[in-house]
């Protein structure tokens, strides 16, 4: 009979190989990406494939400079993004300490509309929407990717208002004998003391707005204006042909930005996933 550190042994080693065999699934695109991009053009659909280049090709990378202003379109999509969190997660980690902090009329029915709001794909408000930016005279434009973020978003609104319902209650009482006001506390201890909450939306917003490309195709339509995700849709379009030497290359210098932001964030956004605030 197995005895049970022997049981706990292979489950600890069944779990391991589960975690590795899924993080190689997931790995592989990365992998092939960075295969195809360091490729001739001769090799990169040879059966069976080869994962490692008998010599390793640097003129995919020249050529995907050649093709598309990379750096221009990353530029672009990093001051959208720097513009869309600098207002998503102010606004809504205020809106969230509304909703977890104050008792007032009609919050828990106001909180459910809200929260309606993310029941709502996108393709059903995408026309309306589009329309009405259309008419303002918005249309190819920042402002529609970019303005709505000081709305708030719903998903970060219910994030933040459970972190901030395990504050404990005392730190604002502590804080209003000594003559803070409500805005002096959000700012001088709310926001402090929920750094990796708020690093954590803040790395959710700018994944979402680098990568993001229907709401960009939908509302930019000067190349000067492109994002990088419309610089690399349209790769074909300006070289005639999928060059996918290039297309790789290209596809890896966009996923720089992503690498490290997630490498400086790591930390915090394990901390912020975690949900454990200051209990009392």
């Amino acid at each position: 009979m197995i005895n049970a550190k022997t049981q706990n042994l292979i489950w600890r080693f069944l779990l391991y190989a589960v975690l590795i065999l899924g993080s190689a699934a997931m790995l592989m695109p990365f992998f092939w990406m960075i295969s195809t991009a360091l490729k001739i053009e001769s090799d990169i659909f040879t059966i069976p494939i080869k994962w490692i280049p008998s010599t390793l090709y640097w003129g995919n990378f020249t050529r995907a400079f050649e093709v598309v202003p990379i750096f221009h379109y990353m530029f672009n999509t990093f001051v959208m993004a720097l513009l869309k969190i600098g207002g998503e997660v102010f606004v809504s980690a205020l809106v969230a300490y509304g909703f977890a902090r104050y008792q007032f009329r009609f919050k828990n029915v106001l909180f459910m509309i809200m929260l309606a709001t993310m029941m709502l794909p996108y393709e059903v408000t995408m026309i309306p929407t589009f329309i009405i930016w259309s008419n303002l005279g918005f249309a190819d434009s920042y402002v529609p990717l970019v303005l709505p973020a000081y709305f708030g978003s719903a998903t970060f609104i219910f994030f933040l208002r459970m972190y901030f319902e395990t504050f404990p209650r005392e730190l604002e009482e502590s804080a209003v004998i000594d003559g803070a006001r409500p805005l002096g506390i959000f700012i001088r201890i709310f926001l402090p003391l929920s750094k990796a909450a708020l690093f954590t939306i803040a790395l959710w917003s700018f994944m979402g707005t680098w990568n993001d490309l229907l709401g960009q195709l939908i509302y930019i339509n000067t190349p000067a204006k492109y994002t990088i995700q419309l610089g690399l849709a349209a790769f074909s379009n300006m070289t005639g042909e999928t060059l996918w030497g290039p297309l790789m290359a290209a596809s890896f210098i966009a996923l720089i930005p992503i690498i490290c932001f997630l490498l400086f964030a790591q930390r915090y956004f394990a901390e912020g996933i975690k949900m454990t605030g200051i209990k009392g």
